[in-house]
């Protein structure tokens, strides 16, 4: 079960001047319950699970991830992007980079440091299946259902937030705070 943010005040952007809206703390608690969660999820598959993750801002989430599960496991990378410099997707997902290895036949986990309209975990999804993946699943760090545009299933789910821009743990705003250990609301 995902945890549920209701702040509904903005938090500040460093997390040295403010309270972060999820500390460092809470996530690591939250990725490890994830991380056996998929673990017993895919403690029968005979070859190793290929974690799939999209670039730039789910690396620092599937880097903890990887580390907590005690289950043989592969990184593969794909980039995709839909918000450029801005603090709302442009509707529009750009899929630069696809992986390298082959994932026929393999047990893939489409790793995303966060689902908003949905159309980037779409995008990639549609493109995955198409390289007939013995199974396909998504788990997000965050989930923005505010913004949703396509219907999208995420199997595994760390914490469902308010409909705020968020930065820190890897997300960014215009390529900055990705450093952050929490993650803070902008604005």
């Amino acid at each position: 079960m995902p945890e549920v943010l209701t702040q509904t005040k903005p938090a500040a952007t460093s997390s040295s001047s403010g309270k972060a809206m999820i500390s460092a703390a809470r996530i690591a608690r939250r990725v490890r319950r994830l991380g056996r969660h998929i673990s017993d999820a895919y403690a029968e598959i005979e070859t190793p699970l290929v974690l799939l993750v999209v670039l730039k801002g789910a690396t620092v989430f599937a880097a903890d991830l990887l580390r907590t599960l005690n289950i043989p496991a592969e990184l593969e990378f794909v980039r995709a992007a839909s918000y450029g410099a801005g603090t709302a997707s442009s509707g529009r997902v750009r899929l630069a980079h696809m992986v390298e290895g082959t994932i026929a036949d393999r047990h893939v986990l489409l790793v995303e440091d966060i689902v908003d309209s949905g159309r980037t975990a779409q995008a990639v999804t549609k493109r995955v299946r198409q390289m007939k993946p013995a199974s396909l699943r998504l788990a997000a760090l965050l989930d923005r259902p505010a913004r949703r545009a396509v219907d999208v299933k995420i199997d595994f789910r760390g914490f469902v937030i308010p409909d705020r821009f968020v930065i820190g743990y890897g997300l960014d705003y215009a390529g900055l705070y990705r450093e952050l250990p929490d993650i803070h609301s902008l604005g």
